[in-house]
């Protein structure tokens, strides 16, 4: 049955095979995390900038306010207690930023500051982007650091999510 259906899809003129590479560069200009990249079981949703995720009832004064798991250290962090902040990141200039780049503060001090989870290009900006982690005070767009790509350091820019604004509605 699939694969009588993509057969059939492959018939249609205007549809391709398309692998994990366009996923993946689609989801980074949505801005949208892949559990494993850019979030996992240690990340906090305030860290990974979902905090559309926890309900205003579950919030400090809300009407059943925590009572989930990590509430306490969740919580807190939406007080304004989060160490670090996923953000976005425009790299200057051609050269892609991949996952696990270390982001700097500037070009010549060892003051590491985050670490990129997923970069690479973006076919709608034509221009690389990227997404990773910054301590807090570096977070606000229009930050200037620097990654390191392959022992150079590259500048780039704090930047909002998402890089492209998204379409579709909540149904």
């Amino acid at each position: 049955m699939q694969d009588a259906l993509v057969r059939s899809l492959l018939r249609q003129d205007n549809v391709a095979l398309v692998g994990l590479g366009a996923r993946d560069s689609l989801r980074l200009e949505a801005g949208l995390c892949l559990y494993g990249c850019d979030i996992d079981d240690t990340t906090t949703p305030v860290e990974a900038a979902l905090e559309w995720s926890i309900q205003k009832t579950r919030r400090t004064g809300g009407k059943r306010a925590g009572g989930f798991i990590g509430a306490e250290a969740v919580l807190a962090q939406l007080a304004g207690n989060a160490s670090r902040r996923r953000v976005g990141l425009r790299p200057e200039g051609r050269a892609p930023v991949r996952g696990g780049a270390t982001i700097y503060l500037d070009e010549t001090s060892n003051t590491v500051i985050g670490q990129v989870t997923s970069g690479g290009y973006g076919p709608s900006l034509t221009a690389p982007v990227a997404m990773g982690y910054v301590d807090l005070a570096t977070s606000r767009p229009g930050t200037r650091l620097f990654a390191d790509v392959r022992g150079v350091r590259h500048p780039t820019l704090v930047a909002p999510l998402p890089f492209v604004a998204h379409r579709y509605r909540r149904g």
